[in-house]
C-alpha cells in the first residue's frame, strides 16, 4: 500500500478499463475476473493519490465527457466526507446503535444465530454468502455487491444497519468512516429519509454475469426510518493563522501525502505519524495501514530532509504541531489536541456544498474539476 503502487493502478486503468467504465462499472464479474471499477479507493481512502490528481488524470486522458462518470464517482467520496463533516451526529450515532447491536447480539439468541451465519456466509443467499467470505478473505467488495449486500443484511435478513456497516469497517482495506457509514445508511433509507435500496434477484444474476441466482429476497420491504435525523453543523474552523517558522508535521491516515499539504512558507523540522486503526480490524486492513503510514514517513523524510517516524512521547518537542486536516472518523478522534489543521483547496470547496443531497455538489463538478 504505497503511492507509487496507487499511481501504477491509476495509469493501468487509464489505459484499459477506463475507457469502458461508463458502461461496465455496475458489473461484479466476480474476484478471478479483471475489475470493472477502478480500484483506487484504497488509495484514495488514506489519499496516497489526491482525488485532484486523479481526476486531473482522467480528464486528461479522456477528456470531460469521457471522463464524466469516474469523476462523478471520485466527488461522490467527497460528497460523503463533507456531509459527515456537516452532520457529526450521524457517525456518533453509528457509533452507539453499534454498541447498542452488540448488546442485542449477546441477549438475543435468534439474532445472534442470524448475525454469526451472515458474517460467515452460511444464509443460503448464494450471492451474499459468496460476498461475506471474500471481504474476509480479501479485504474487498465491489461497489455494486456492497449496495446489495447492505440491502439484503438489513431487508431480508433484519440485521441491524450499523452491525453490518461495522462488519464492513472491519475487513474493507478501503474502509472509509464517511463513505461507508452514509452508504449504508443511504441503503437503509436514512440519508435520504424514506429512499432506500432493494436489492433484487434479477438485478443481481443480470450485473453478475448469471453467477448467483439468489432466492428469497425481500423485494418490496419498508424504509427504514428513525426518531430524529442528523443536523447539520456549521463546518468547524480549521486552525487560524497559516504555519511559519519550524513545525513538527503529524501525518495520520486520512492523509498520507504531505508532499501537497498547504504549508505556506513553515520549514517541516521533524515528521511523526500514528496510525488509528478501525475498531476490530482486520489483519488486512492493519497491514494496508501500516505499510500506507511506511511508505508516507518514508517519503516525508526525503522530501523535507527531517526525521520521520512513528510518534512517541514528547516527540515534537517545543516545535508547534501541524496536521491535514482529519474529518469525523478513527483519526479525528484521538488527534491531539492544538494541532494547526490544515485544511485543502478540494475539501474548502466541496464541503459546503455537500450539506444536503449530491445533486448540489454535482453541479459544482465542472467548476471544482478546474480550480
Amino acid at each position: 500500500m504505497t503511492r507509487a503502487a496507487g499511481l501504477e493502478r491509476l495509469a493501468d486503468f487509464l489505459a484499459n478499463e477506463g475507457a469502458e467504465y461508463a458502461g461496465s462499472r455496475n458489473f461484479d464479474l466476480g474476484p478471478e475476473r479483471r475489475s470493472t471499477t477502478s480500484t483506487l479507493s484504497p488509495y484514495l481512502r488514506r489519499r496516497l493519490i489526491t482525488e485532484a490528481e486523479v481526476v486531473a488524470a482522467a480528464v486528461a486522458a479522456f477528456g470531460d465527457e469521457g471522463a464524466e462518470r469516474f469523476v462523478s464517482e471520485v466527488f461522490w467520496r467527497t460528497y460523503f466526507k463533507g456531509h459527515l463533516e456537516t452532520h457529526p451526529a450521524a457517525w456518533t450515532g453509528y457509533l452507539a446503535l453499534t454498541a447498542e447491536g452488540h448488546e442485542r447480539l449477546a441477549t438475543e439468541p435468534g439474532l445472534r444465530r442470524t448475525y454469526e451465519a451472515a458474517i460467515e456466509g452460511r444464509t443460503g443467499i448464494d450471492c451474499f454468502d459468496a460476498w461475506a467470505l471474500e471481504l474476509v478473505e480479501t479485504g474487498w467488495l465491489h461497489n455494486h455487491a456492497r449496495m446489495w449486500f447492505a440491502s439484503i443484511w438489513i431487508f431480508t435478513l433484519r440485521l441491524p444497519w450499523a452491525l453490518g456497516a461495522e462488519f464492513f469497517m472491519r475487513h474493507l482495506v478501503d474502509g472509509d468512516p464517511a463513505s461507508n457509514t452514509l452508504s449504508w445508511r443511504w441503503v437503509a433509507g436514512l440519508h435520504t429519509r424514506g429512499k432506500h435500496y432493494v436489492a433484487g434477484a434479477e438485478n443481481i444474476r443480470r450485473y453478475t454475469d448469471g453467477r448467483f441466482d439468489p432466492v428469497g429476497l425481500d423485494e418490496y420491504p419498508d424504509a427504514l426510518d428513525e426518531p430524529m435525523p442528523p443536523r447539520e453543523m456549521a463546518l468547524p474552523p480549521a486552525g487560524g493563522a497559516e504555519p511559519e517558522g519550524e513545525v513538527a508535521l503529524l501525518l495520520h491516515l486520512d492523509d498520507l501525502h504531505p508532499e501537497s499539504l498547504p504549508l505556506g512558507t513553515a520549514r517541516v523540522a521533524r515528521v511523526g505519524g500514528f496510525v488509528a486503526h478501525a475498531d476490530g480490524a482486520s489483519d488486512l486492513v492493519k497491514a494496508a495501514d501500516e505499510a500506507a503510514m511506511a511508505d508516507a514517513l518514508v517519503r516525508a523524510e526525503a522530501y523535507f530532509g527531517c526525521p520521520a517516524s512513528l510518534i512517541e512521547k514528547d516527540w515534537a518537542g517545543s516545535l508547534p504541531i501541524v496536521t491535514a486536516w482529519a474529518p469525523v472518523g478513527p483519526s479525528a478522534m484521538v488527534l491531539p489536541q492544538g494541532c494547526l489543521r490544515l485544511c485543502r483547496a478540494w475539501d474548502e470547496a466541496a464541503w459546503p456544498l455537500a450539506t444536503r443531497g449530491y445533486s448540489r455538489l454535482r453541479k459544482a463538478i465542472p467548476r471544482l474539476s478546474l480550480g
